[in-house]
């Protein structure tokens, strides 16, 4: 993807963050929820303007190359029979993303993903997995679930991306569809921008610098929680944006 058009940072409030004016978003769609050996079904990597209006999108459907459970197959509503005759060789679509993500990152763009730690460690181990070079420390990235939790880290409920997204009036049709859960993904971080703009860190490096932190100190938190409740065989990773 090629740099945004300075003319589009101009849209935007002026007390929002600068990271917030034009952002990448990214998704993935899977066999299932073990980044090492479940594999990715589809993929979004798309560009949001101020207005949350999409610049740019790319969507893949690949064929994972094993079965889709049919677990994950009631989440996203792509089965193997579909994966394989419409789905592009995984190695190929894998490809692709890398080289998608890389050119936001090399443009500067920050990159939305809600929860990163799973798509970003899910895409490292398919990169493996098929030859590709991996993205081994994606930089910078903006994680609406880890700042959500930061600034109204009291507020009760789950937080997945569905509940979160309706908390702050972003329209999510389509939960569960990679552009979908994307684009909703980077409204909800562009959300945050604006609530939050007296606190957020104004750029998107020392914001994905925070993160780090802010992720840690939760992983630490519910440690902790699981320790009260005698759920002693709990393994919780404060690792972010990769594992």
């Amino acid at each position: 993807m090629h740099a945004p058009d300075p003319e589009q940072l101009d849209l935007w409030p002026a007390g929002a963050p600068e990271w917030s004016r034009l952002i990448g978003v990214f998704d993935l769609e899977t066999t299932g929820v073990d980044v090492v050996h479940d594999r990715i079904v589809t993929a979004h990597v798309g560009l949001l303007d101020a207005d949350g209006g999409a610049v740019r999108a790319e969507s893949w459907l690949a064929d994972p190359g094993v079965e889709i459970p049919e677990g994950a197959t009631a989440v996203h509503g792509i089965t193997t029979d579909a994966a394989r005759a419409a789905g592009r060789p995984a190695g190929e679509v894998v490809a692709e993303v890398v080289g998608a993500l890389h050119g936001m990152f090399a443009a500067g763009i920050p990159v939305v993903a809600y929860n990163a730690p799973f798509d970003f460690s899910m895409l490292k181990y398919e990169a493996l997995r098929h030859g590709v070079d991996p993205i081994l420390a994606p930089s910078p990235v903006i994680d609406p679930l880890i700042v959500d939790k930061r600034y109204d880290r009291y507020r009760r409920g789950k937080r997945t991306l569905s509940v979160v997204a309706e908390h702050y009036a972003v329209t999510l049709t389509g939960a569960h569809e990679a552009a979908a859960d994307a684009v909703a993904a980077g409204r909800v971080a562009q959300a945050l921008a604006e609530r939050y703009a007296d606190w957020l860190p104004g750029t998107a490096i020392e914001l994905h610098t925070r993160q780090i932190g802010w992720a840690r100190e939760q992983a630490d938190s519910l440690a902790d929680y699981f320790v009260r409740i005698g759920r002693l065989d709990a393994d919780v990773d404060g690792s972010w944006p990769i594992r």
